[in-house]
């Protein structure tokens, strides 16, 4: 993983689950308020910890991935 990701995994935070950087959020937490149309903001309501920037970078992130995974399909 590249330095400065908004994507943080290590074995000693949470198991290696991927969090938001600097926090104990599993990313798996936000992507399941989005499939149950639970909402962002009910997220960041259950999640202060979270910032809005390091959802927008993790969509951006996401985002890249999906273009590469087209790209080589």
């Amino acid at each position: 993983m590249k330095d400065g990701s908004v994507i943080s995994m290590n074995p000693r935070v949470m198991g290696g689950t991927p969090v938001f950087a600097g926090t104990r959020v599993p990313v798996q937490h936000f992507i399941e308020h989005l499939k149950y149309e639970d909402g962002i903001d009910n997220f960041f309501d259950d999640f202060p910890g979270v910032s809005r920037e390091q959802v927008i970078r993790l969509i951006e992130e996401l985002d890249v991935v999906k273009e590469r995974l087209l790209v080589t399909a």
